[in-house]
Order: structure tokens, then sequence, then C-alpha cells
């Protein structure tokens, strides 16, 4: 099957220390997306294989059966951004930051079930790029990171990567996204006390023995950062290791929030408020209180990555994806098998 994505000659940018980020910042509205709001229908389906899409704009055709959209779902896009404050610049001058964590929550309102993606941040895909006038330069491709480093360090930003991931998945909707930066993780861990995780692998033991693989170590405010954050960029893929501490993190945070939740119907709220300065949202105060209400109701939730393989590229490390996976995930995830008529 042919690539459905344009290769096309790639930026070169001046080398500097590789930023490191703090992920697992973005999970915090992972906790209120078991909330009451609508969603929309799948408006587009990209139409670049013919052989994989045909028919109405929200129906698809794979392997001989029709699939249609599940309009019961909402989709979250979560961004942990390398930087500490509000970066202050104007579109085109890609210093912005990078959105280094990226997933994408998707909630289905009916079954209560939500679903999070993983997208690697060194994956290779069409992003937009601008000049330094702020003009579009077109579609180039180039890691999916750098999405956010073209717009103004706020909502332009987050847009820009939000096109990116709807356009990685064939233009999948995306009703919100919440951009969290590296200040906002002592907050976190603080909202909910100390963590207990199981380090995944042993990517930290090198610089930091006390988390080997198969550790039972505490988080704290104090080492949150360093277990989320910390890659050695002197080895091929670090970023992929480090995904699987963020990964780690979510899952303990995610618990104990919704503990939280349970106790206190205020924590929505005062989260909310202590994170907003290290934050870039699309959702009201109110409307990200309201979400949390149900969540003590609970919901189970699984997840998958971005299929694909990392290589080392020209110059940085690359994520390569697997079309044909990727399009047959996004078909189990966000479609339903259309009924014969």
């Amino acid at each position: 099957m042919s690539d459905t994505r344009s290769r096309r000659k790639r930026r070169k940018r001046k080398i500097w220390i590789i930023p490191v980020i703090a992920a697992a910042v973005a999970v915090a509205v992972l906790i209120f997306i078991w909330g009451r709001t609508a969603g929309s229908d799948y408006s587009e389906v990209k139409a670049t294989d013919q052989s994989r899409s045909s028919g109405s704009a929200d129906t698809v055709q794979w392997k001989g059966k029709a699939y249609k959209y599940n309009s019961h779902l909402s989709n979250y896009l979560l961004i942990g951004v390398d930087s500490r404050e509000p970066v202050e610049t104007t579109e085109g001058q890609a210093n912005a930051g990078q959105a280094d964590a990226i997933y994408l929550a998707s909630w289905n309102r009916v079954e209560g079930t939500v679903t999070l993606i993983t997208i690697p941040r060194d994956t290779m895909t069409n992003i937009e790029v601008f000049l330094p006038s702020g003009e579009s330069a077109g579609m180039s491709e180039d890691h999916i990171s750098l999405s956010y480093a073209f717009g103004d360090g706020g909502h332009k930003s987050c847009r820009l990567t939000e096109q990116a991931v709807s356009d990685l998945f064939y233009g999948l909707p995306i009703q919100s996204y919440c951009a969290v930066n590296l200040d906002g993780l002592p907050v976190l861990t603080e909202s909910v006390g100390n963590l207990s995780v199981t380090v995944p692998n042993d990517s930290l033991a090198a610089a930091y023995p006390e988390f080997q693989e198969g550790a039972q170590v505490t988080l704290t405010p104090e080492n949150t950062e360093t277990f989320v954050r910390y890659r050695d960029i002197t080895v091929s893929q670090s970023a992929l290791d480090r995904t699987e501490r963020q990964q780690a993190f979510i899952s303990a945070f995610g618990e104990a929030a919704r503990s939280q939740f349970a106790q206190d119907p205020g924590y929505a709220a005062n989260l909310y408020l202590s994170l907003e300065p290290y934050m870039v949202t699309s959702m009201s105060t109110d409307q990200f209180a309201d979400l949390a209400e149900s969540i003590s109701q609970g919901g189970t939730a699984e997840g998958w990555t971005v299929p694909g393989e990392g290589v080392e590229g020209a110059a940085y490390d690359e994520y390569h994806v697997d079309d044909d996976a990727l399009y047959e995930k996004i078909i189990e995830t966000f479609y339903e098998e259309a009924e014969q008529q």
C-alpha cells in the first residue's frame, strides 16, 4: 500500500542540547474525560487512499466491510510542553517550545470507557510550518513535537498540534486540548499525595540507581520530574523508554485522583486553579469541574501506542509510523461495523 503522507525534504535545525519534557503533566485532564460533554459526529475521513476509504463522510470500507464512525466518542488532546514558563513569542519563530508529550484520550460516553493513545514525540508526519514573518510555508514532514513550536506558545500552538494529530489519524475530530508545562508536575503529585509506582525499565538506573527496573518507588513533588522527564540523550530512542515511565505515572496518578474525587467534590476545581498558571486549555473552568463530577463512578481504561519503529535519522531520532497497523487501530478504536442494509 502506498504511503498516505507525502515524503518531503526535512527542514534542517540547529542542534542544541535536546530538550526533555514533563510528559506526564498532560495527564491531569485524563481524570475529567468521564464527564457529560456532547461529542460531534465524524465529519471528515481522509480520502487519499481509496482502497481504505469510500462511501459517505463518516463511513469507510476496510477489508471488505463497511465501518461507521462511533458518534458516542469524545476525543481530548493532552500535551506536555518542554518549558517552565509561558513563552512569549509570535507565530513562525519556531521557538514556542515542543509538544514533547502527546496523548490522545478517547472517551466513550455511552460505555464509560477510555482509550489512551500514546503518540511518540519523534513521530514523523506532516506538520504546518511557518516563515519568520508568520506566513504559512505549507506542510512539511517532520517530528510531530515541532508542530507546537511554530505557534505562539499558547492556543495557536495547541491548535497546530491538534491539526497534526488529527491529520495523522485521518481527520479524527478532537473536541478539546490541554497543554501543561514543566512547572505543573509537582502540582499534580502534591494534589494527590505521594504516588507508588513500579519502575518499568532500566532507563533511569545508570544515573539514578534507586530507579532500577522492577523497583517499587515513591514519587513525591521533588522527584516526580526526574521520573517522567529524564532521559539519556546519548542513547538512541531513549524517548521511547521514557514514555513507559510516563505511562506508569499516568496509571498511578489516575487511580489516586479518582480516590480524591470520591472524597472531595471540590478537588477538580482546586486542581484546575492550581494548574492554571502552567496550563493552556480549550476547556472552561466550569466545564473542567463539571466533567469531574462523574469520575467517582469509575470506568475502565485501555491504551495503545501509535504503531511504528524508532530509527536513527540524519540528526535526530525518528519514529516511522506503520500506516497499515495504525489504520487498523483507528478502525478498531473509533469505528463500529455498519449494519447491512
